[in-house]
């Protein structure tokens, strides 16, 4: 299948690019996010897709529509703000993915531990009906511990959060959580 992967980070990516190549498919990856904050972060994963595509001779798609204001609007609006990340940038995945001619579109948020892999599941499969191409869903978690080894074997840069500033902030304040816990 020719089948293009959005992808959120480098890192995230040189498993599933792996595991899909190795099965026969032609992969084109889609860089189309929105969501990460701040915009050195953005660009920092850029790079790295850019640096890793380059020494792997990938096909890769940029959708450099950095509109962070009117996602942080939809985000602070919706019930779920991690249902509305997925649903924008799955949404754009397959509605290119149709365009383009591709048979199928899948995301490798898919292969975090840490993203909501139901979720993900359902909003691919109804960005899948809504654009009328297939979501490629396959459980790339098995393949997590073999992605970080492979990224710093390669030197890419590696994020410590999901991308956006919610995130973020949870991770900081997790982190000062601990301290004050250890202090206490």
């Amino acid at each position: 299948m020719k089948i293009l992967v959005h992808v959120c980070c480098a890192p995230c990516f040189t498993y599933p690019n792996e595991s899909l190549v190795e099965k026969g498919h032609d992969v084109t990856a889609f860089f189309y996010n929105p969501n990460i904050h701040p915009y050195m972060e953005y660009k920092s994963r850029q790079t790295s897709l850019e640096q890793y595509a380059q020494m792997k001779k990938t096909k890769v798609i940029y959708n450099n529509e950095y509109d962070l204001e009117n996602y942080l609007k939809g985000a602070l609006a919706a019930a779920e703000r991690c249902r509305f990340c997925y649903e924008c940038r799955l949404n754009v995945t397959a509605k290119t993915a149709q365009e383009l001619g591709f048979d199928a579109f899948t995301t490798t948020l898919l292969i975090s531990p840490f993203q909501k892999h139901e979720m993900l599941a359902r909003v691919g499969e109804k960005a899948a009906d809504e654009h009328g191409v297939e979501f490629y869903y396959e459980d790339f978690r098995v393949g997590y511990r073999k992605s970080r080894e492979i990224s710093k074997d390669m030197g890419l840069y590696m994020q410590k959060y999901c991308g956006c500033i919610f995130s973020e902030k949870e991770r900081y304040l997790k982190n000062e959580n601990h301290k004050l816990k250890d202090i206490l």
